[in-house]
């Protein structure tokens, strides 16, 4: 009679030789994806919000999700209040900024950034009623001028707009009612950022652009950037490679149809 013993002793080994495999680590062609932690402010619609279920959508973490994908990292969102976005990034809370960050020149001195992955300029927006002229000769004097608080936007306003009366607004969302229920006369905001306000809402119905575009590259650079430590040159050229990826292989062509219908790079 055969005996069992040996075909045993291998089932046995094969599951001593799995178990060692689950807890043995991958192996250096194998590594598991790179951790990083990605700031967003989760209060700048289309570009980054809060939804009813609490969950974080936007152009901004659509994105970021895309280039997580593309460079094969493992990315976490950290939700982070404006004013306090570039200093969490360099006491490194966070490895990235991912919130529609304009590239100014004031910026630049304190993070590194990536290429651009959006521009928008910067325009005045007014109730369709107020039949309001923008007359920025005189530095706005006698209008109330709204802006929201450490944006480009309100450093503009503070230096060629020193005669009107500013409100600043802790976060966009806040500017818009503002506008809306006649706190202010006027906002200076992104384009991009109140287009979907304006486009979509019930309450932004009652509002429209007014003059201009605003393009001033001291105040408002070259567009948005993915802002990191000035340190970490490898995480920035590995941001500006997956970038690339996308924007050659549609994957940012198809983000920005689901916001925009028209292109924003």
């Amino acid at each position: 009679m055969t005996s069992l013993l040996p075909s045993r002793l291998s089932a046995l080994l094969a599951s001593a030789i799995a178990l060692v495999a689950a807890l043995t680590p991958l192996s250096a062609g194998a590594e598991a994806p790179k951790h990083i932690k990605i700031a967003v402010e989760g209060a700048f619609p289309p570009f980054n919000y809060l939804d009813s279920n609490k969950q974080l959508q936007g152009f901004d973490v659509d994105i970021a999700n895309a280039l997580c994908q593309a460079a094969k990292l493992d990315c976490e969102f950290v939700i982070q209040e404006w004013t306090a976005m570039i200093p969490g990034l360099l006491e490194k809370r966070y490895d990235a900024i991912i919130s529609s960050m304009s590239m100014s020149q004031e910026r630049r001195q304190k993070v590194a950034f990536s290429q651009r992955y959006y521009d928008s300029p910067t325009v005045f927006i007014t109730q369709k009623a107020s039949n309001i002229a923008i007359d920025t000769s005189n530095g706005l004097k006698g209008v109330r001028l709204g802006v929201t608080a450490a944006t480009s936007q309100e450093a503009y306003a503070k230096k060629f707009f020193g005669n009107a009366d500013t409100v600043v607004f802790s976060a966009s969302p806040d500017l818009y009612k503002g506008l809306a229920n006649g706190s202010v006369d006027v906002i200076l905001e992104d384009k991009l950022a109140v287009y979907d306000w304006l486009a979509n809402t019930k309450a932004g119905s009652c509002c429209m652009f007014n003059g201009k575009d605003i393009k001033d590259p001291e105040y408002f650079g070259d567009g948005a950037g993915i802002a990191v430590r000035p340190a970490d040159t490898e995480l920035l050229a590995t941001f500006n490679a997956a970038l690339a990826q996308i924007q050659a292989d549609g994957v940012y062509d198809t983000i920005n149809a689901k916001y925009f219908p028209f292109s924003i790079q």
